[in-house]
């Protein structure tokens, strides 16, 4: 990214960075104009820092960084427009990404939004996004509502999945380990109490009872829990071979840390966000050997890889084993809907909904404003996060069961 300057910003909504490619989008006419003006509300600071700063942040700098570079983003017309950034710290508090969010909108007057990280984040901003006008490319948010929100909010596009689909892919891999009797179809759950927490619970408690399977224990705990060590000895005297925990990063290494001093080791462990980090296996080693999570990649798809490496090479850092690729497609998608109709909101919306667009992904279209090809669920195998659901879908590795013995 080729940058101007750089200042920090003290506001009401908290500390913003103005990173500046041009003039202001909003101080001239639209002949005259000589930036596109992006901008997010992000957090960079507080117990969301660590899955935005992953999974978000990284792609959005890495494709500003590309756009630029190729000579801005493309008009219809074919001429190009450099990218022009602003971004505030919405410093992981709900309050302040509606502030900020509101703030780009109606003082900065960006062109465009990009989302925040996080279910409960973007739900809160998705009212903003529609007042104002603005497309939304929920990317960090994983909702069985999105058929109910598109309807309410019909720029809104959700391309994580709902829990369901996560949860149904989960169930489908437990009970043919139970049938080949590798498992005894007994599982402990928790959730994490938020956004994300309740809706994958909610859809596991359905997913489960439906596959014949039998939920011993079924707790949730709030955010920002730091000792699970009560959760982990009533799971481990509860009978049930299965672990299951729909957990936020900083409970998920929590989790896996305490698991392994108590000596606690399922036959199936089950984490949430977090686990397809690079840095869980880093972390972890031989230890993040067989653990289970939502996504996954197909390490043989060409176009994915090559994104990946070109992450790395920028970012200095690979990015996570689900979302990461998922939001470069999204701005991938925007930036050929902007090609192809320009900077009028309303027709990029239009364009998101019923185009098809060439991604990372390949070809990519969405169904009534969702990304339904997804991999619902991967597993740490040879130091690769791998995608191992659906099992029929082009690519899947098979599920390595029972999860080896802490090392």
């Amino acid at each position: 990214m080729t940058l101007v300057s750089r200042r920090a910003v003290l506001r009401s909504v908290g500390v913003a960075t103005m990173l500046l490619a041009g003039v202001s989008a909003a101080a001239v006419s639209a002949q005259e104009r000589t930036s596109v003006t992006i901008g997010y509300a992000i957090s960079k600071t507080g117990a969301n820092a660590g899955g935005a700063g992953i999974t978000t942040i990284p792609n959005y700098e890495l494709w500003v960084h590309e756009v630029n570079e190729a000579g801005g983003l493309e008009l219809p017309d074919g001429t190009r427009l450099p990218l022009e950034v602003i971004e505030y710290d919405d410093r992981s508090s709900s309050e302040e990404v509606v502030r900020a969010t509101e703030r780009l909108a109606t003082q900065d007057q960006v062109d465009f939004i990009l989302p925040p990280w996080g279910t409960g984040f973007n739900l809160a901003v998705a009212p903003l996004f529609d007042r104002f006008g603005y497309p939304q490319l929920a990317v960090s948010a994983v909702t069985d509502h999105a058929p109910e929100f598109v309807e309410r909010w019909d720029k809104s596009f959700w391309l994580l999945g709902g829990g369901g689909d996560y949860t149904d892919a989960l169930a489908d891999i437990l009970v043919e380990a139970r049938d080949a009797g590798t498992i005894n179809g007994e599982v402990a759950m928790i959730s994490v109490a938020d956004g994300f927490g309740i809706d994958l619970v909610t859809a596991a408690r359905e997913s489960f009872a439906e596959a014949g399977l039998t939920v011993v224990i079924d707790s949730t705990y709030p955010a920002g829990t730091t000792d699970f060590t009560p959760m982990i000895n009533d799971a481990a005297g509860s009978g049930a071979d299965t672990f299951v925990a729909f957990s936020y990063p900083p409970e998920t290494f929590a989790l896996t840390q305490q698991a392994q001093v108590a000596q606690f080791n399922p036959q199936v462990l089950y984490l949430g966000v977090g686990t397809g980090f690079t840095s869980f296996h880093e972390q972890y080693g031989e230890n993040a050997e067989g653990i289970m999570s939502l996504g996954g990649i197909d390490i043989n798809n060409e176009q994915v890889m090559d994104y990946r490496q070109r992450h790395t090479d920028f970012i200095g850092a690979e990015p996570d084993w689900w979302g990461s690729v998922i939001t470069y497609a999204s701005l991938q998608m925007l930036e050929e809907a902007i090609s192809r109709v320009g900077l009028d909101r309303e027709s990029v919306s239009h364009e998101l909904s019923t185009g098809t667009f060439d991604t990372v992904l390949g070809e990519t279209t969405l169904e009534d404003n969702q990304l339904r090809d997804l991999w619902f669920g991967g597993q740490w195998q040879d130091g690769h996060f791998v995608a191992v659901a659906p099992a029929d879908k082009d690519g899947a590795a098979e599920p390595t069961l029972p999860k080896a013995p802490w090392n």
